[in-house]
């Protein structure tokens, strides 16, 4: 009798249904209907209550200061502030607590890269353009061997040699410590799902992050100097080997993976001789991508004194000479093409190699 007096009921007010239908359907239809009503409440509170143009509430707290005059002036101590200053501190204790370690890293990056520069420019310039133009001709044939043979003459000729070998010692030590730590990290978080999700948001923080901001930790830890850039360096091109190092391993077939697994393979053999030559196209595209991204950073870090051909932009800048500017970017741009072209060659061989396997 209820349910037949709620029907009739319904069915005798017609207009309260279809009403209720009808908002029903709108809010379902529209959700964001919704969120615009709230979005205009909260602006009309907001006009009323403080007005327009408003500030955020920054102000943590406030002192009473003494004047020269007699009179009292009052500080503002905002969030900013503490922030800073909390950050301020943190470093200074790194600074001081991690001293021994710090000297110790700074110490054998400056012996290696003195070895390694050293050692680049005990060679006659015609040996190391006729090594890296046989390179270039065995990965990339006439057009790279051409263009890498002419590129090197030009840095030569137009006296940035030395400059240039400063720079690709940097590259070599920067690259080689951000592969030691990015692809253990890349092969951590594509077999750990809790690692990646950690540092998901750190590799997104450190892409994102403007690269002069680089330069201050550096300086603090490590001084100015090749070291400070190198530590640089590190922290902006590491991120690309890491992700695709995952994406890599992540993209190999689930049932490559179980076939190896069945015929008795360890987790270890399944990752060093089923994912990883798998994924070798795509880690080496992560090289790729972090040797370039260390080119470009080395050149930022002449301004914390690492040298290289960075040093001559930077002196172009200062002394507003287009002409040696352009001439040094050119130089830069340069080795950028030779080293994508050689490294992009090498690992599309390697996919063929892997395509006809």
């Amino acid at each position: 009798m209820v349910g037949a007096a709620g029907t009739q009921e319904s069915e005798g007010d017609p207009d309260n249904t279809s009403l209720a239908a009808g908002l029903r359907s709108l809010a379902s239809g529209h959700p964001w209907l919704s969120g615009t009503a709230v979005v205009i409440v909260v602006l009309v509170a907001s006009l009323l209550i403080w007005g327009p143009q408003m500030d955020f509430p920054t102000t943590v707290s406030q002192t009473e200061q003494p004047a020269a005059d007699g009179r009292t002036v009052v500080l503002d101590q905002t969030i900013r502030e503490v922030t800073g200053d909390a950050i301020d501190d943190g470093f200074d204790w790194l600074t001081e607590e991690g001293d021994f370690l710090f000297d110790g890293v700074s110490d054998a990056t400056a012996w290696l890269l003195v070895r390694i520069e050293d050692g680049l420019k005990w060679l006659p310039w015609v040996a190391v353009i006729a090594g890296l133009a046989l390179l270039s001709f065995g990965v990339g044939r006439w057009k790279l061997m051409a263009f890498t043979t002419l590129a090197l003459l030009y840095l030569g000729f137009m006296g940035l040699w030395s400059n240039a070998i400063d720079t690709i010692a940097l590259i070599v030590v920067a690259v080689a410590v951000s592969l030691a730590i990015g692809l253990p990290l890349g092969v951590l978080g594509a077999r750990n799902r809790l690692a990646d999700n950690l540092m998901r948001p750190i590799l997104d923080a450190m892409q994102t992050m403007p690269s002069f901001v680089y330069l201050l930790p550096g300086i603090l830890f490590f001084g100015l100097g090749k070291p400070a850039g190198i530590f640089a360096t590190v922290i902006y091109a590491v991120p690309p080997v890491i992700r695709l190092t995952n994406l890599g391993i992540r993209q190999v077939s689930p049932e490559v993976v179980e076939a190896a697994l069945a015929f008795g393979s360890s987790p270890r053999q399944v990752l060093l001789k089923v994912q990883i030559p798998m994924a070798l196209p795509t880690i080496m595209a992560g090289i790729n991508q972090t040797t370039l991204m260390a080119l470009a950073m080395v050149t930022i870090a002449s301004m914390v004194a690492a040298g290289g051909l960075g040093d001559d932009v930077l002196r172009a800048l200062q002394k507003n000479q287009s002409g040696n500017g352009v001439i040094a970017g050119l130089a830069i741009v340069f080795l950028a093409i030779i080293i994508d072209r050689i490294t992009q060659s090498i690992a599309a061989e390697n996919r063929e190699r892997l395509t006809a396997g």
